[in-house]
This record gives structure tokens, sequence and C-alpha cells, in this order.
């Protein structure tokens, strides 16, 4: 047995001794409940000891997840928040009202369940996830946001019965493990859709919707597509802050909301998150009021702590980082960079192995400076491989032992009026953080 004495020894613990999935990659992924439902039953199943909100999907289920906590907590709510992975600090995945969980209970959490753990053999996130539960239970939140990992169906999080149930999207990703068409992956999503629970869907997607629609129906659970009944119109982006209007069936319901994350695709997140809350208003206890939404959704960073979103590292040259890592994360930032005014335009780039590489260098800008680099984990791409495939979209750079050295060349490179766009991989932001 594993001897735990302090954070450091139990981080170690919980990295080495359990499959990790950004450590192995698939393998780590459980196809089951059972290890969750073990080791919650053992803590006398803190889930079912609060409210929570269930949120999957593709792409913006994170800046979904910050969005609706940054709410909540502006309403009043003692509001607890899981997600991941995280960028800097293992506590970043569970939170309450943006303060992260100490280290003090990181540590007596892991040595109080140790002999449980080392007998069940639970991944890595199934003892985060019960971790997080455990934890908003002691603290007795009013309502907790629970971001899924990955898919829905088989994700650890999925032994929570939510007021509401949330989808953003679907797009390709995960294939390995999800499926290969968007109608599997979305039905591996509708799987958080529950018996008599309401679930918002972000976005109308041809493939996805009747899936999740049959679903619903199948177990009476009310449906609505926000991008049905809301659109956003009259983007402008000042000071910082993306401003747009919100109308339905052609009446203006919120006039010049701001939003602190001001990359544009975040618009469709702002659609799903006021549905959400519509829905929660009128269908469960949970009351929010307009004041508390227009203050929780212009400082999503200040109350929550998100990062990585289209977020401006360092001015002159301007030097900007996003998570988006597949082929709908990337696309839309490519029309950030498009909308974003400069010189020249340097890429510091990395990718994980799994994902779909080629698809991705297919869509990224030819007219920029490359810096291609590794992030710091097993399932990295190598620079120098990534830098070759690269070549034959006619991308072209050096390559760099590190991210750190990357963007510290581009740094070096780059003019005032240039712009450097950091990417490619969640771990890629991390480290450039």
């Amino acid at each position: 047995m594993t001897h735990i004495m302090n954070y450091q020894q139990t981080l170690d613990f919980l990295y080495s001794k359990l499959p990790m999935f950004t450590r192995v990659g698939a393998s780590a992924f459980k196809k089951d409940l059972t290890n969750t439902i073990i080791l919650c039953e053992a803590l006398g199943n803190p889930q079912d000891k609060f409210k929570s909100i269930h949120v999957a999907g593709t792409n913006g289920k994170g800046s979904t997840s910050h969005m609706l906590a940054s709410v909540l907590q502006s309403q009043g709510y003692k509001t607890g928040l899981y997600t991941s992975p995280h960028l800097k600090d293992f506590r970043e995945r569970i939170r309450i009202n943006g303060k992260m969980i100490s280290k003090t209970e990181v540590v007596s959490f892991v040595k109080g369940q140790q002999k449980l753990i080392e007998k069940t053999e639970p991944s890595f996130f199934e003892v985060t996830v019960a971790m997080a539960f455990d934890h908003f239970a002691k603290q007795e939140v009013d309502v907790a946001v629970i971001e899924v990992g990955l898919g829905g169906r088989l994700d650890s999080t999925n032994i929570i019965t939510p007021q509401i149930s949330v989808i953003t999207n679907i797009s390709l990703d995960h294939m390995n493990m999800l499926g290969n068409t968007l109608a599997e992956i979305a039905g591996e999503k509708a799987g958080i859709i529950k018996k008599n629970i309401p679930v918002v869907i972000g976005e109308t997607q041809a493939e996805s919707a009747p899936v999740f629609i049959s679903k619903a129906k199948e177990i009476g659970a009310p449906i609505v597509f926000a991008d049905a009944v809301l659109t956003a119109q009259d983007f402008k982006i000042r000071n910082n802050k993306l401003s747009l209007s919100v109308y339905q069936k052609g009446e203006i319901k919120y006039k010049n909301l701001q939003s602190d994350l001001t990359g544009v695709y975040q618009h469709k997140n702002i659609l799903t998150v006021l549905e959400t809350l519509a829905v929660l208003d009128e269908k469960t206890g949970i009351k929010i009021d307009q004041k508390a939404i227009y203050n929780g959704i212009s400082q999503v960073k200040k109350q929550t702590g998100l990062q990585g979103r289209w977020q401006t590292l360092s001015r002159n040259p301007l030097v900007i980082c996003d998570t988006g890592h597949n082929e709908a994360g990337i696309a839309e930032v490519i029309k950030n960079i498009a909308q974003t005014p400069y010189q020249n335009l340097h890429v510091v780039f990395g990718m994980v192995k799994d994902k779909d590489i080629s698809k991705v260098l297919s869509m990224m800008p030819k007219n920029a400076t490359y810096y291609f680099c590794k992030p710091d984990l097993e399932r990295g791409l190598a620079a120098d491989e990534l830098k070759e495939q690269a070549a034959t979209f006619n991308l072209n750079g050096n390559s760099y032992a590190s991210v750190a050295e990357a963007k510290e060349k581009a740094i070096q490179s780059a003019d005032q009026k240039d712009l450097i766009f950091i990417g490619g991989s969640t771990f890629v932001v991390a480290e450039a953080i």
C-alpha cells in the first residue's frame, strides 16, 4: 500500500497508480459505472444530497458549465462546479463559488478512501468524480454544475439525477471510444437524458437532433433546442467584452448582454445557458433573475477562474490561446483569427496523437509561420512528426523541444503588430499559460 502523507504524494498516487486518460488514452475509459457506484455508495451516495445540472457535448461544455455556475453564483446560490481537464492545478476540477477544493481536503479524501481505491482499482477520473460529489455534499452546496468527462452514457458523472440535462452540440472527437458518426456520438451523449428530467440541446444538427428527440420521447423528458427558441444578434467586441442582444420570437429578451469570454463562438454557448436558466426557473425550484444573468455572464472568468478560451496572454505582439482541438473547435478558432486585425500571423501548435490530425491541419491558415511543439504527455505527438504532416498541407515552420521554447521563439520573431496564436491541444494551452 502506498504511504500517503502530503499533497504532492497524494497527487503522485492519483496520477501514477490510477489509469488516467491523458496519460494512456482509451484504455483508461471504463466501460460501465460500477466503480463510481461502489465508491459513492461507500461515501453514502453524496450525489443525491444536492441539486445538480448535468452538461455534455463535444465542444462548448466547459464554457457553458462555467457560465451557468457564474450566473447561479450571482443569484446567491452556493454553487459547486465540477469540470475537466484542469489546466494548471488538479484542484481546478472541483470548485465552490469559484474557490478550489483545499489541498487538505484532497489529501484527507484520498487517505480515507485509499483501501477502497486499492481494492476496486478505479480510474483517475472515477476517483475525482467521487471526490467532487463528496466535497459538494459535505459543503452543502445549493446546486452543482457537473460537466461530463467524455461521452455521457458511460461517463462516471452519469450516476446523478439532475434538475436538468444540457447537451451543447455534437462533432467528431474521441471516435475511437464514442463511435464514428455524429449519430453514434449523439447516442452516447443522449445517455445523460433521464426520465421526466428536462433536457436542453444547444445546437440543432441534422444528424443528431432525431437521436435526441427519440430518446427524450421514449423516456418522457421534455426537450427544447436553444437555437430554435433564441437568436443572437448585434455582435460587438469592445474593451475585452463580447456584447450581443438576444431575441425570442422576434422580441428582444436581453439587450446588450456582455460576456467576458470574447470568442465569437461563445454566442452558441450563451443561448444554451439562457435557455437552460429559463427552463430551470420555470420547471424547478431554482429561480434566476435578469440581474444575475447579466452579472454572471459578464464575469465568468473572475467568478469561476475559467481560462484558455480565446484568452489574451499579452499584447504587443498580441498573444492569444484557445483550447479548441477538434474539427469544430478549430473552425471557430479560425473564424476568430479572421476577425482579429494583425500584420503577420505566428502559430504555436501542438497536438495529441489520438485526434484527427490531418483534418485539423487541412483547416489551418497557410499564410502563417508555424512553431511546432509537443505537449508534455505520453499522448503528445512528436514535434518533428507534426511538422512533417503539416508540410503536406503547406504549413511551414520549425519544430521546438517544448511549448515554452516555441512560444519564446514566436515572441522573439514577431513584430509589435503581429498576432501569435497558441493552440491545437488543451495541453499546449496549459503549458503556455
